[in-house]
């Protein structure tokens, strides 16, 4: 049993890396506006065409030491980063997905784990564009949102989730965008990106109504956290722009997990 969960494990891993090292080639082709499809990997300093067995997963980073096979140019860290959290992504989604995938109905026994692997990556994707680039594509966004709302949509249709919990979604999703588009009007676009009011309407659906609320006062949170620290290593200097959609995602990915928990807590104390 425990040979078969090894394996098994180690099988959806390997298939979420790979995954993963397509997601750095969406990333990147996303950026400079490039088709996902056409043509071959290339080094992102050299341009030289990248053969495939220095395109391995993981294990290319490794035995090339981080550097371009020709012009010994450094390959980003987060090549294996995507690699590795997208392989975790997959084997979470199997096993310890089973805790957080409640709806047994068919086809949502299915449709609920491809929904929510569809989201891990698509947050994977706006994440490392906006933390290495400082870009939130709008495709991106878009697909986010188009799912999102299909599948609310659907759920509302199946008689899973009620009329009234959608409502509330959709109101968590207009007062959000509201209070972030206002932000980004008062200090002209210097305290808030365009991307991250654009981003924060598909997360609020995500989460739903009060979970956006915990997911909004987290990312505020970890981003002062993060903020503070960069500037005391000398990283930043007060005042220079940090990308605030990864912090966006974290607060919305930790809200779910323990969302009701930490809102429950909160409404205590009052």
């Amino acid at each position: 049993m425990f040979l078969a969960f090894l394996v098994v494990s180690l099988v959806l891993f390997v298939l979420g890396a790979v995954v993963g090292s397509f997601l750095n080639v969406v990333i990147y082709r996303t950026v400079i506006e490039e088709s996902w499809v056409a043509g071959r990997s290339r080094c992102d300093h050299c341009r030289k065409q990248i053969a495939w067995f220095d395109n391995v997963p993981l294990l290319s980073y490794l035995w090339l030491g981080g550097k371009c096979r020709y012009c010994k140019g450094q390959i980003s860290i987060s090549h294996p980063v995507v690699e590795l959290l997208t392989g975790v992504l997959f084997v979470w989604w199997y096993w310890g997905g089973s805790l957080f995938f409640e709806l047994t109905r068919a086809p949502f026994q299915t449709l609920q784990p491809l929904f929510w692997l569809a989201i891990g990556i698509l947050l994977i994707i706006l994440f490392f564009a906006d933390a290495l680039y400082m870009i939130l594509p709008d495709m991106v966004i878009g697909m986010l949102l188009v799912l999102t709302v299909a599948y609310r949509i659907v759920l509302v249709t199946a008689g899973i989730m009620e009329l009234a919990d959608l409502g509330r979604a959709v109101m968590g999703m207009v007062l959000s965008v509201a209070l972030f588009g206002g932000l980004w009007m008062i200090t002209k676009g210097r305290g808030m990106g365009f991307g991250d009011v654009k981003l924060v309407a598909p997360l609020a659906l995500i989460t739903g109504w009060p979970l956006v609320v915990v997911s909004i006062f987290l990312s505020f949170v970890l981003g002062a956290i993060s903020g503070v620290i960069m500037i005391a290593l000398g990283k930043k200097r007060f005042g220079q722009t940090i990308p605030f959609g990864p912090f966006l995602i974290l607060g919305c990915c930790l809200s779910l997990i323990w969302g009701d928990s930490l809102f429950s807590w909160y409404i205590g104390l009052l």
